[in-house]
C-alpha cells in the first residue's frame, strides 16, 4: 500500500498539458467556480440566442436573395399574419360581417401597412376566396418598422374571428412561420438534452461500472453546453445566426463533450489501476489522453472551418459556431474534468487489471488479416452500395414543411398552396427593374414562350420603376422542370435588368456555389486532415487511406440520408411526411460533422496503434494490440455519441431530424464497420508501408512533428485501496505529489 512519503516521490510529467492537469488540479475549486459560472450565464443569458436568431438568413451574392432585397428596399415590409377563414361558406353574411370587421379593426393597428379580405373588389380579394367558395384568406403586412409586439396584437385580433358565424380560424403566414420555427427549435434542443443526458448516464455507469466515474462526462457536458450557449449567443451579436444553426451546433457539442469526458476518465482509470495516485493519474492522464482530446479536436475544427469557404450566412454561421463549440467542448475536457478527478477521483473505481492484450477486438483483428483481401473488398462494396442512393439526390427548400404537420403555420401555408392557387406564393418571381407595362411586355415575349412554363399569373408593380412577374411551371416547384426555367431565364433577360427568385432560384443559386466553392472547401478540409495526420504518424500513406475511408463512411451516411428523408423510408416510424427531396445545405452539413466525427475516432485509434508502434513493436501486433486497447473506448463513445444524435433526431423539426439521422448513422457504421473491419484489413494488406514517408517528409516529421506518445516516468506499481462508502478519499492517498 502507497504512504505518503512514497506517493510524494512520484515522478512529475512534463510537458504544458500535463502543467495545465496538475494546475486544475491544485486549484479544482477555483476551475470548478469558472466553469459554474460559465453555465449559469450561458444559461441565463446564452440561453436568448433563440430569440435574436434569424429563421433563413439570406445571401448577398445569390441572385434569388439579392431580388428579394430589391423587392424589400422598394416596398419595405416585416412580413405578413395571414388567417384562413374555414368551416362556413365565404359569403355566408354572418362570417362576412365578422370578418369584414376584424379587417377594419387590424387595419387601425399601429404597425399594420395593409390588410385585405375576399370583400373587397378588384383581382387581390378575388385570390383571397376558395376556387370552391368554401373558405377565404385575411392577409395583413406589417410595416418594416413594426415591432413582435404589434405582429402579436394582429394575430390576437385574428384568433378572436374564430368562432364567429361558425367559422374555425387559424392564422399563420411567413412572421408566425418564423416563431413558430424558433420556439419549435428551442423545444427540441431541450428535448433532445433531456432525452440523452440521462440515457448516456446509464450507459457509462455500465462502462465504467460506478457512479461517480460516469457523472463526471454528464456534468463536462452540461457546462460545455452552457459554454457553447454564450458563445453563439456572442456570434447572434455579430452576424445573423440562422434558427437551424443552434441545434446542429448543441447536439455536436454535446457529443463531443462526453466523448472528451469519457475518453479522460478512461485513460484515469487506467493509470489508477497501474498504480498511480490521484494527482499523478491526473497529470498523466492530461498528458496522454489530453493530447488525443487536443488532436481530435483540431482535426473537427479543420473539418469544420472547410465551410468558410461558402458565402451562404447559413454555412458560415455553423461553421463559427461550431468550431467555437469544438474549443470549449476541448477547454472543458483539459480544465474541467482534471478538476472533478481532483474531487472524484477516489470515489472512481480503477481497474483491477489492465485491459488484456487478448480479447474479442484482437482475435477480431487476426481473423480480418487472415482474409483482409475479401473483407477490404467487402466493406468498401458495401459501403458504396449504402452511398448510391445519394446519387439520386434531390434538393430543395421545404419552407413550412420543416415543422410538423400540427403546426398552425404550416397548416395556413399547406391549405394556400391546396385551395388558393392564387394567393400561393409563385414558383419563380422575376423582379424586373421597369413600370408595369415594360415587365408585362417582358413577360409575354420572354417567359410565355419557355417550355416548362405554365403561364404567367401576374405582373405586380413594386413603386414607379420595379415590377414582378410571377411564372408558373409544370410539375414539381423545385423539380427539374422548375430549375431549368431559372437557368433558361436567367439566360435570356430580354435586354433588361432582371432578377430571377423564388424557392426554384433560391436551389439553383445554392447548387451553384456548391459546384465553385465545393471543390475548394474539401481541398482545404483534405489537406488540413492530410497534413495534421502526418504530423502525428509520420506517414503519408495512413493519411490518404483514412481520407479515403471517411469519404466511403461519410457516402453510407448520406446514401441513408436519402433513403429516409427523400424516398420516405421508415417516415412513419421517425413521424415525418417526406418533402421528396433534402435540405440544401443539410449535406453539406453532414460531409462537415461526420467527416470530423470519423476523424475524431481516427485519431483515437491511430494514437494508440502510434503509440504501441513506437514502443517497439511490429505493425501486426501494433494494429493487434491497439485495436484491442481502444477498441471498447471507441465503441462505447460511438454509442453514447449515437444516443445523442438520436434523441435530437426525435425532435420535430425536420431539419434537426435529418442531421441526428445521418449523424447517428455515420458514427455507426464508423466506429463498427471502418474501425474494427476495414481499417485493419487495410493496414494488414499494406504493412511496413503503412509508415512510409519520402525522405525529406520523415526529416520534416522528426523535426516537427507532434508525437502522440508520451514517455512516462514510472511508476510503483501498488495496490489500490477500495473506497469505504462515504468516508472520501483514503487517508494513504491524501498527499499525493502533483
Amino acid at each position: 500500500m502507497r504512504n505518503a512519503s512514497t506517493a510524494a516521490a512520484d515522478p512529475v510529467v512534463r510537458g504544458r498539458l500535463a502543467a495545465l492537469g496538475r494546475f486544475c488540479f491544485r486549484h479544482r475549486r477555483w476551475v470548478l467556480g469558472f466553469w459554474a459560472v460559465v453555465l449559469v450565464v450561458g444559461v441565463l443569458i446564452g440561453g436568448r440566442v433563440f430569440e435574436g436568431s434569424v429563421a433563413g438568413a439570406s445571401s448577398a451574392t445569390a441572385e434569388a436573395d439579392r431580388g428579394s432585397a430589391v423587392v424589400a428596399a422598394a416596398d419595405p415590409a416585416r412580413g405578413a399574419v395571414t388567417a384562413v377563414v374555414d368551416g362556413r361558406p365565404a359569403d355566408d353574411p354572418a362570417v362576412r360581417a365578422a370578418v369584414t370587421r376584424a379587417t377594419a379593426d387590424i387595419a387601425a393597428l399601429p404597425g399594420v401597412s395593409s390588410a385585405l379580405d375576399a370583400y373587397g373588389s378588384g383581382p387581390a380579394p378575388a385570390a383571397l376566396r376558395s376556387a370552391d367558395g368554401t373558405a377565404s384568406l385575411v392577409t395583413v403586412r406589417m410595416a418594416d418598422t413594426s415591432t413582435p409586439a404589434q405582429a402579436d396584437a394582429v394575430t390576437h385580433r385574428l384568433a378572436a374571428l374564430n368562432g364567429q358565424g361558425g367559422a374555425h380560424v387559424t392564422v399563420g403566414g411567413d412572421l408566425v412561420l418564423q416563431q413558430e420555427v424558433k420556439k419549435q427549435t428551442e423545444q427540441d434542443t431541450r428535448f433532445g438534452e433531456m432525452v440523452t443526458l440521462p440515457l448516456t448516464l446509464v450507459v457509462m455507469v455500465l462502462v465504467f461500472g460506478g457512479l461517480a466515474a460516469a457523472s463526471l462526462p454528464v456534468i463536462g457536458a452540461v457546462a460545455s453546453v452552457g459554454g457553447a450557449l454564450l458563445a453563439m449567443f456572442g456570434f447572434s451579436r455579430i452576424m445573423d445566426i440562422d434558427t437551424s444553426v443552434l441545434p446542429i451546433a448543441t447536439v455536436l457539442g454535446l457529443g463531443l463533450s462526453i466523448d472528451y469526458a469519457l475518453l479522460m476518465v478512461n485513460r484515469f482509470r487506467e493509470e489508477r489501476g497501474h498504480g498511480a495516485g490521484i494527482a499523478a493519474a491526473v497529470e498523466r492522464t492530461a498528458a496522454t489522453a489530453g493530447r488525443t482530446v487536443a488532436f481530435s479536436g483540431l482535426t473537427v475544427a479543420v473539418a469544420l472551418s472547410g465551410l468558410f469557404v461558402f458565402t451562404s450566412p447559413v454555412l458560415g454561421a455553423v461553421a463559427a459556431a461550431g468550431v467555437s463549440v469544438v474549443v470549449i467542448a476541448v477547454a472543458a475536457a483539459l480544465t474541467l474534468i482534471p478538476a472533478l478527478l481532483g474531487f472524484a477521483g477516489s470515489r472512481i473505481k480503477a481497474p483491477a487489471a489492465p485491459v488484456p492484450d487478448e480479447g474479442f477486438f484482437s482475435r477480431t483483428v487476426r481473423r480480418v488479416r487472415k482474409r483482409a483481401v475479401p473483407v477490404a473488398l467487402a466493406c468498401v462494396a458495401l459501403l458504396m452500395a449504402a452511398g448510391a442512393p445519394f446519387l439520386h439526390a434531390d434538393m430543395r427548400n421545404s419552407g413550412a414543411a420543416v415543422l410538423p404537420a400540427s403546426s398552425a403555420g404550416r397548416q395556413v401555408a399547406d391549405t394556400i398552396d391546396q385551395r388558393f392557387p392564387q394567393a400561393a406564393a409563385a414558383p419563380i418571381t422575376v423582379v424586373v427593374e421597369g413600370g408595369a407595362r415594360v415587365a408585362q411586355a417582358y413577360a409575354d415575349d420572354v417567359v410565355a414562350k419557355l417550355p416548362g412554363v405554365s403561364g404567367v399569373r401576374a405582373v405586380t408593380p413594386v413603386g414607379d420603376s420595379l415590377s414582378t412577374v410571377d411564372v408558373l411551371v409544370h410539375g414539381d416547384p423545385q423539380g427539374g422542370q422548375a430549375k431549368q426555367v431559372v437557368q433558361e431565364l436567367r439566360a435570356d433577360r430580354g435586354g433588361l435588368k432582371t432578377y430571377v427568385t423564388g424557392g426554384a432560384a433560391s436551389v439553383v443559386d445554392f447548387k451553384d456555389e456548391l459546384m465553385s466553392r465545393g471543390p475548394w472547401a474539401l481541398g482545404l478540409v483534405a489537406a488540413g486532415t492530410l497534413v495534421l495526420l502526418f504530423l502525428m504518424t509520420g506517414s503519408v500513406v495512413m493519411p490518404v487511406k483514412a481520407l479515403l475511408m471517411n469519404l466511403l463512411s461519410l457516402g453510407a451516411s448520406l446514401g441513408a440520408l436519402t433513403l429516409v428523408f427523400q424516398d420516405g423510408y421508415f417516415s412513419g416510424l421517425l413521424g415525418f411526411s417526406p418533402t421528396g427531396g433534402l435540405e440544401t445545405f443539410i449535406p453539406v452539413l453532414v460531409f462537415a460533422f461526420a467527416f470530423g466525427l470519423s476523424m475524431d475516432y481516427e485519431v483515437f485509434l491511430l494514437a494508440r496503434i502510434k503509440e504501441l508502434r513506437d514502443k517497439g513493436h511490429s505493425c501486426t501486433r501494433a494494429v493487434e494490440l491497439g485495436v484491442q486497447r481502444s477498441g471498447r473506448i471507441i465503441t462505447s463513445a460511438a454509442l453514447l455519441m449515437v444516443i445523442v444524435f438520436a434523441g435530437f433526431a426525435l425532435g420535430d423539426m425536420l431539419m434537426v431530424k435529418q442531421m441526428g439521422i445521418a449523424l447517428a448513422v455515420a458514427v455507426a457504421v464508423d466506429a463498427t464497420l471502418v474501425r474494427c473491419l476495414l481499417v485493419p484489413a487495410a493496414m494488414s494488406l499494406f504493412g511496413e508501408f503503412n509508415w512510409w514517408a519520402p525522405a525529406p517528409l520523415r526529416r520534416l516529421h522528426r523535426r516537427f512533428g507532434l508525437s502522440e506518445h508520451v514517455e512516462l516516468p514510472a511508476i510503483e506499481p501498488t495496490a489500490i485501496p477500495a473506497p469505504r462508502p462515504g468516508t472520501g478519499e483514503p487517508k494513504d492517498l491524501v498527499g499525493t505529489a502533483v
